[in-house]
């Protein structure tokens, strides 16, 4: 096992700076995962981390070498691919097997002249068949891709990924060609694989659902660089910045121009159609921005239908009336578009509600779990 450091790790491509001097650290069998959204800079990055592409900048040490200058082969690293990559007209068995009947040691001759291998057929049949029993793929090692399913011809190409035994896995998005039912069941035989075997594993994926059940940490990109590094609960709870809070979470959190105002002893946010009270425990951070424009943003889960029974107490600060625009039922939840005026917010409300679309509906706010944004910097204020 090792760890994985990037320090100011850059590429450019021409005009374009598609990562930009990040600066990480990925520790020992650490599942970590790169998230955001296309053209973020993730994938190159995993490329780069990888070999297969040249750093314009900045160093890669892997069990704190610098591997900068050595080639992909010699890093001791396996890559799984979007798209599988599997040799069609061979077996599985094969295709698990290929690299490690390729792999050569060391004698200053190029392949195919040398021919020393580095592991015996029955060192090569020992991994293949632990790697197929931990993968279920035991009563599949005599088939061919083309006879297997989306989920099994994943599984395969882990399979040959696992059998090297490296000190780091790097995963391209290899659930993003499997359907919804099979995303959830290979996400979650890899989070049990993870910790069977206990290997480093560099994880790049655009779906932030993906991101937030398989991670121990979570690196959020935006244009190629880090927005912030954290737990998933972390992330969720206390987003850096505007893009960090809009990208974790389904449906997205709501985000509303706003003003801080006082009234009394009392800090208020007022959005123009409704005022609410700011948390106490927050009023130092949002006193500085009394009389200013912030952005307020709530969580759609963190709305009530007052007429509930809930986890918050309704008060006159956190009430607001609203008509009921477009429901959405999703079975426990029903998504509820909210206006109020020229302002409409998205709600998650428990579907015992009666609410209708047409209708007035009494919501409460859950104050405890707002977040305010600065306007310029997007960084957040609390």
């Amino acid at each position: 096992m090792a760890s994985v450091t990037l320090k100011d790790l850059t590429k450019e491509f021409k005009e374009v700076i598609a990562v930009d001097k990040i600066n990480l650290e990925i520790k020992d069998k650490e599942f970590l995962v790169l998230v955001g959204p296309s053209g973020c800079g993730k994938t190159t990055a995993l490329r780069m981390i990888a070999g297969l592409e040249e750093a314009t900048g900045g160093e890669i040490l892997i069990d704190n070498r610098v591997v900068n200058d050595v080639s992909p082969k010699d890093r001791d690293i396996s890559f799984v691919f979007q798209n599988y990559a599997l040799y069609p007209h061979m077996s599985v068995y094969e295709n698990m097997s290929f690299g490690l009947r390729l792999k050569r040691l060391p004698s200053g001759k190029p392949w195919p002249f040398n021919q020393r291998k580095a592991f015996s057929n029955d060192e090569i049949d020992r991994r293949v068949k632990e790697a197929a029993r931990l993968l279920d793929l035991e009563k599949l090692l005599q088939r061919k891709p083309k006879q297997l399913s989306g989920g099994q011809r994943q599984r395969v190409a882990l399979g040959r990924a696992i059998v090297r035994e490296p000190k780091v896995f790097l995963m391209d998005e290899p659930l993003s060609n499997l359907d919804a039912k099979l995303r959830v069941q290979t996400r979650a035989e890899l989070i049990k694989l993870h910790r069977r075997l206990g290997i480093t594993t560099v994880y790049v994926t655009h779906d932030q659902v993906e991101a937030m059940t398989m991670g121990d940490r979570i690196v959020v990109m935006n244009g190629g660089v880090i927005q912030q590094v954290d737990t998933p609960l972390s992330l969720y709870n206390h987003p850096a910045n505007l893009f960090v809070a809009g990208f974790i979470g389904s449906p997205a959190m709501n985000f509303l121009k706003s003003t801080v105002l006082t009234d009394g002893d009392k800090l208020m946010v007022d959005t123009g159609q409704f005022r609410l009270e700011l948390p106490s425990k927050q009023s130092g951070r949002a006193a500085a921005y009394i009389g200013k424009e912030i952005i307020f943003g709530i969580r759609p889960e963190d709305i009530y239908d007052k007429s509930l029974e809930g986890i918050v107490k309704p008060n006159s600060g956190n009430c607001v009336t609203v008509g009921v625009d477009v429901i959405e039922p999703l079975g426990s939840n029903i998504g509820m578009y909210l206006t109020k005026g020229d302002v409409q917010v998205v709600a998650m409300i428990d579907s015992k509600s009666l609410a209708k679309p047409g209708d007035q509906l009494e919501v409460v706010f859950d104050m405890d779990q707002s977040h305010l944004f600065d306007p310029v910097t997007e960084a957040a204020i609390y």
